[in-house]
């Protein structure tokens, strides 16, 4: 990854802690390679990652990372305090958005928390420059296809979740939401 790319990541990820609890179990969707759970090391009791990039299962002293999609790569009979959701949202096709979130709902505890970065759909036009001119390896951008930020509340709604935050980041080209299960 780029240096850009690295900043914009770790924005996510830092935006991302201040809804994390101190010892929460964290289950991380589209982890890639782990770099949240490093820098969480010692604060979260365990991290667990699922990534379709991978070509292999990666384990370390804090975190075990699975190749493959969510929820079917995911091991049967965990369950989290938390699951994170950093720039993904954009990577799901329509169709495979209600099993996503029937699978945060399985393996999220009651009362866990859901935390979701989305970037709005501008920043596509913008990281297409980027990626251009060279500055961003833009990960898996072929895959963006235009998600609006506001269907978020409609795929992660009650029963299953309700609504703690929304704000908007980055000058308002990222989006953040945190659910809680019910």
């Amino acid at each position: 990854m780029k240096a850009l790319d690295i900043y914009l990541q770790n924005v996510r990820i830092s935006k991302a802690k201040k809804y994390i609890r101190k010892n929460d179990a964290v289950l991380d969707i589209g982890s890639v390679d782990g770099v949240m759970f490093d820098k969480w090391k010692g604060y979260i009791s365990k991290g667990l990652g699922v990534d379709p990039t991978l070509k292999e299962k990666i384990v370390s002293e804090n975190y075990i990372l699975y190749p493959g999609y969510f929820p079917e790569a995911c091991p049967k009979g965990e369950t989290f305090d938390a699951i994170t959701l950093l720039a993904v949202l954009e990577h799901i096709p329509t169709n495979q958005q209600k099993q996503l979130a029937e699978g945060c709902f399985q393996y999220l505890k009651k009362g866990g928390r859901l935390i979701i970065t989305v970037p709005s759909p501008q920043v596509d036009h913008i990281l297409e420059i980027l990626l251009k001119l060279g500055l961003i390896e833009g990960m898996s951008l072929e895959e963006h296809y235009g998600y609006k930020p506001e269907h978020t509340e409609q795929i992660f709604c009650s029963p299953m979740f309700t609504l703690l935050k929304k704000e908007k980041f980055q000058f308002g080209l990222n989006n953040l939401f945190v659910f809680e299960r019910l």
